[in-house]
């Protein structure tokens, strides 16, 4: 589905020259929860945002759906991101003054699923579902908790269909209960939907709601093993 080949990265802190990730090989498959682990600076972070497009490597390929999307040009990563890729990050940046159900209207309307207003309403409802959100679809971000607002940034990253969902930190600001809910809904719908699923993550609590663990340490991969409870 998304498979990374010998992908570095440099960065230049004046005449200092950096790398980041040293050769990573990579290949993720659907309907898994991958995640990546590691203390700051090792690189984990950088890989994910190579993996989503979000910033280019200095060496390697970046394969998905058969194609490497390094070295095409802006425009054509963004409508790849815009289509095909779903994000979550630590928080939920939801809009203020717009309700639950506005916030996943307007994703529609901004997107090119070119859905008559009745689909538009019948979609978000299925969304609101998915997330087990439906009753609070009039509140105001202000009125929700955190875990609520997660459930909603999840929901928005669903709104097109992503193949590929990634989560930086997505319970980073929650409280251990929170945070379990989020992992349990992270992992449901990465099941049921079918979609391949890479996530950054400090907290080596949720990595039991994960299939596969990659742990990485100056920009290299130390290892690359099945999730314990599915070992065991």
């Amino acid at each position: 589905m998304l498979t990374l080949e010998n992908i570095k990265k440099t960065f230049r802190n004046g005449e200092i020259e950096e790398e980041v990730l040293k050769g990573i090989d990579l290949s993720l498959n659907k309907g898994e929860v991958t995640a990546l682990m590691g203390a700051s600076g090792s690189g984990k972070s950088t890989l994910l945002t190579i993996a989503a497009g979000l910033q280019p490597s200095s060496y390697g390929q970046v394969i998905f759906e058969g194609v490497n999307i390094v070295p095409m040009n802006n425009e054509r990563v963004r409508e790849i991101r815009a289509k095909k890729f779903g994000f979550v990050f630590q928080f939920s940046h939801l809009v203020p003054f717009l309700t639950v159900e506005e916030q996943l209207l307007l994703m529609l309307e901004v997107s090119e699923t070119k859905l008559k207003k009745k689909a538009q309403y019948q979609e978000v409802n299925k969304l609101l579902q998915l997330v087990e959100m439906e009753h609070r679809r009039s509140a105001y971000p202000s009125s929700l908790s955190g875990g609520e607002k997660q459930r909603i940034a999840i929901a928005r990253a669903l709104i097109h269909k992503p193949i590929v969902l990634f989560a930086d930190e997505p319970t980073a600001s929650l409280d251990s209960k929170k945070s379990k809910d989020i992992m349990v809904l992270i992992q449901k719908l990465t099941k049921e939907l079918q979609i391949t699923t890479l996530m950054v993550t400090h907290d080596e609590e949720m990595l039991m709601y994960t299939d596969r663990i990659i742990k990485m340490s100056d920009g290299q991969i130390l290892s690359d093993q099945v999730s314990s409870h599915l070992a065991d």
